[in-house]
């Protein structure tokens, strides 16, 4: 290529920088509904997306009560408006008819050479048939990130084969938007979140205009569980809104200061609420005043974290993991959004055995997790930090809060169990069935100890790749047509327009192929997985319906009478034994600098305690226990550990009566004495 390469190397770097932050974003029983083919639209707009499955949905419940169907827990229905309008091409939906909803970006045509991000994330040059409807040449395709793959009949063909809760995440990014040279609106991300809701509603407007009229649609916004077990029961999609961005609430750091304040935190929560928003993420790519994040890898990560030091003017960094648990190693492969750094400035350099992030849950993060908590909302731990992950997930513990969801692979595998512990629910991303099916049966034991289903995220308009095909040759493939997993169904291939996409052939295109990539999970990883993913929508409305009924519990040790073998002395802050009980996280109980110490609290009365919280301060026990007594002179030890780490520890244990509570600290954990904010005292 002749001319400027220099500048055009840079324009393209500059684009890059922050576009790549993107690339991993980003049997029951038939009942009579009213009406024959109830499930048959009497005013589908023509021509139209063919759907190519028959027979009655299925609707009520088992025999136990329970709901049946897939969970799609984290998709991206209207991301099209998110990142200035222009980044992925096409609409859900349109007045105007399937022609205008699925065309491409107007700067595609006529060859695709300014598909900017295409050749940015795939390489080559990025050129392609910007033809959508009717002859789909090149999209959708299960590699194009930058092309809707969730056209509203696509997602009927899902909810058809069997799908009965779909999460759509609202999703943005600023800065993104601010670096992408192609937009027509404005980068504010609280307009684009307010502006993908709306649309979801619009939506369920138009599919109920199909059906004669309000509340007559498939597609059903929810917004209690309750509400979503009626719609499933009916046969119906329950959707869910969640919300996905770097920067909530504007909770930006630059240098470390925050940029947002506790009462901008209320205010976006209670905004998100009323727009119907029950879960979310804090943070997302880039560290934020909420939290830190776990890093990607390979130059993709390496152009992320020079994209968050143009944002926040810091690297991220790293520690040596003090658990199994870790984040995923830096990048550390070139990129050349390291042109765009100033002058001067390079990419750290990582010691290859310190890969977690310094970064944890922030002080404004933990009042953004009890906010949630107060709301009853759901919180989103993929893509947090391990550091912060734990820290949320002791807040839970300590609350016993159930309200924690993985919905598309991006936690370490290990936090599983303690997920599945406290409540929660987890679902893999949309890998290709091979590797989904070997990631299901790595966790299948814990979903057989705790009695729960299966989820998975597809991601879609999340920018991101798609399980490939298998080949048409491939051992035990798709044979079409093949009846739904409840069997009241017959699944053909789908047709849109003059196109006819194939599972084998064309892997999962669009978001319609989700029974085909089912059916393809029965084949290669068996039956198994699939009943697992069947149960899904059930497990996921157990823990939403546990979180929305969710009540603190009466802390028996809050202004009681607390003693101590010792405290420290100092003239200016009282560190006295009852510090520990007052209620205020701000005051703390010290002790002398001495291993053999302990702290008691006299509940007044006699009580069945099963649960003791303890809120360190950095002088921790690294050995102690809890011991319990109804005189005050003989104890029972009920819990102890020899490894701990401080932070927030929650003791649980079969309840056994009580009226004093002592903390026996043995080992140190640092050079000073054992130090408590607060401690609390529960029975349940």
């Amino acid at each position: 290529m002749t001319g400027r390469p220099d500048r055009r190397r840079r324009d393209v770097t500059l684009v890059s920088l922050l576009l790549l932050v993107l690339a991993t974003i980003l049997s029951p029983t038939p009942s009579s509904a009213a009406g024959a083919d109830w499930w048959t639209p009497t005013a589908r707009p023509t021509p139209d997306s063919q759907i190519n499955v028959t027979g009655e949905p299925f609707t009520g419940t088992n025999s136990a009560g329970e709901v049946r169907g897939f969970i799609d827990a984290h998709n991206h229905l209207f991301s099209n408006e998110a990142f200035g309008g222009r980044l992925i091409c096409g609409k859900v939906f349109s007045a105007a008819g399937v022609a205008d909803a699925l065309k491409d970006c107007p700067e595609h045509y006529p060859d695709g050479s300014l598909a900017l991000f295409d050749y940015i994330t795939h390489g080559g040059d990025g050129k392609h048939d910007p033809a959508g409807w009717p002859t789909f040449a090149d999209w959708p395709a299960y590699d194009s990130m930058t092309h809707q793959a969730n056209y509203y009949a696509w997602v009927e063909r899902a909810w058809r084969g069997g799908q009965r809760v779909l999460v759509n995440d609202l999703v943005t990014n600023g800065m993104i938007c601010s670096i992408y040279p192609f937009k027509d609106r404005s980068c504010d991300e609280m307009t684009s979140i307010r502006l993908q809701a709306k649309l979801t509603y619009d939506l369920q407007t138009y599919i109920d205009a199909m059906y004669g009229g309000t509340g007559k649609g498939w597609f059903r916004i929810v917004t209690d569980s309750a509400q979503a077990r009626q719609v499933i029961q009916q046969g119906k999609l329950a959707v869910v809104l969640g919300v996905e961005t770097s920067e909530p609430f504007g909770c930006k750091q630059i240098f470390d200061i925050a940029q947002c304040s506790k009462s901008d935190i209320d205010k976006g929560l209670d905004e998100l609420y009323a727009l119907g928003v029950r879960s979310m993420f804090l943070c997302h790519k880039f560290d934020n005043a909420l939290c830190g994040v776990r890093f990607d890898e390979g130059g993709l990560g390496t152009a992320i974290n020079v994209g968050q030091f143009l944002s926040t003017g810091t690297f991220w960094q790293t520690e040596k993991c003090t658990t199994a648990m870790h984040d995923n190693p830096i990048g550390t492969a070139a990129s050349d959004a390291e042109a765009d750094l100033p002058a001067g400035t390079e990419v750290p350099e990582y010691d290859e055995n310190a890969q977690c992030n310094t970064r944890g849950l922030t002080d404004l993060g933990e009042y953004a997790v009890r906010g949630m908590m107060k709301r009853k909302m759901m919180l989103e731990i993929d893509h947090m930090s391990v550091k912060a992950t734990g820290q949320a997930l002791d807040i839970f513990e300590a609350a016993s809060y159930p309200g924690v969801l993985s919905s598309h692979s991006w936690m370490d595998l290990n936090w599983t169990e303690r997920v599945y512990s406290v409540g929660g629910f987890v679902a893999q991303y949309m890998h290709g069935s091979e590797e989904f099916s070997e990631e299901a049966e790595r966790t299948e034991a814990l979903r057989d100890k705790y009695g729960v289903g299966y989820g998975y995220g597809t991601d879609f308009n999340g920018i991101g790749d798609h399980p490939a095909p298998r080949g048409a040759d491939a051992a035990n493939k798709v044979t079409y047509p093949f009846r739904s997993v409840d069997g009241g169904s017959v699944v053909d291939r789908q047709t849109s327009g003059s196109r006819t996409f194939d599972i084998n052939t064309d892997g999962a295109a669009h978001v319609g192929m989700i029974p085909d990539w089912i059916e393809d999970i029965r084949l290669v990883g068996g039956q198994g997985v699939v009943d697992d993913l069947f149960r899904g929508a059930e497990s996921y409305l157990d823990t939403w319906g546990t979180t929305e009924q969710h009540q603190a519990s009466v802390n028996l040790a809050k202004g009681r009478t607390a003693t101590a073998s010792s405290s420290e002395s100092n003239p200016f802050t009282s560190y006295q034994p009852g510090q520990a009980v007052d209620g205020d996280d701000s005051t703390r109980w010290a002790s002398d600098w001495s291993d053999d110490q302990s702290w008691q609290v006299d509940l007044g009365s006699t009580n069945l305690v099963s649960r003791v919280t303890l809120d360190w301060e950095r002088a921790y026990g690294k050995s102690y226990r809890i011991e319990l007594s109804t005189d005050g002179s003989t104890w029972q030890t009920v819990w102890s550990t020899t490894s701990g780490d401080g932070g927030l520890d929650t003791a649980r244990f079969t309840g056994v009566p009580a009226r004093y509570v002592r903390v026996h600290g043995l080992d140190r954990g640092t050079d000073w004495g054992y130090s408590l904010y607060e401690v609390g005292v529960h029975s349940a």
